[in-house]
């Protein structure tokens, strides 16, 4: 993975300069992907940005700790992510496309972590992840494929009422088949 772009995370942040409530949602690793429960302030959250790492709307944000290989698709609200634990690769889009990579990454094999008890994925083994990158067309139909298939099984709204519409019309379809004889 390190020819399609660079391991990138955020600056630390400490545990002094955290609140139970705030402004800006500070995502740790027992809260990726899920709801935080650490906050920073605004103040420090505009300097670190401007100053640091931190991704782009669109970006694949990944455990390297914990559960490892774990992903987000950065949504772009205001929010931190804790350093080493949380990375992303900052890719070029024209190479590479992010939702391809978002797909991409459920089917690696993140053995590659190392450690004791806490087993981690360091940036050195992540660079060395061999990954295929088709034509940029190919990621896009491959992406549309598993978008419309990732709607079909998961979307309630979308997904459950586009099956049911699908049945019905299969289930009009056979009845007319075997009950639709011939008047005489």
């Amino acid at each position: 993975m390190g020819e399609i772009g660079e391991v990138r995370m955020c600056k630390r942040i400490l545990k002094e300069q955290t609140a139970d409530t705030g402004e800006i949602p500070f995502y740790k690793i027992g809260t990726f992907g899920k709801e935080a429960n650490a906050f920073i302030s605004r103040e420090l959250f505009n300097e670190y940005k401007s100053k640091y790492s931190y991704p782009k709307k669109g970006n694949i944000l990944i455990s390297a700790s914990g559960t490892i290989g774990r992903t987000v698709i950065f949504d772009g609200k205001d929010a931190y992510f804790q350093d080493s634990n949380i990375v992303w690769i900052e890719n070029n889009e024209s190479v590479v496309l992010d939702k391809f990579l978002f797909y991409l990454y459920q089917v690696i094999k993140w053995n590659i972590a190392e450690g004791g008890t806490i087993q981690r994925l360091y940036n050195d083994n992540l660079k060395k992840i061999k990954i295929p990158i088709p034509h940029i067309e190919e990621q896009k139909r491959i992406v549309d494929i598993l978008d419309k298939f990732d709607t079909l099984t998961n979307s309630i709204s979308e997904g459950l009422p586009k099956e049911i519409e699908l049945r019905n019309k299969q289930y009009e379809y056979y009845r007319e088949m075997l009950l639709g004889f011939e008047r005489v």
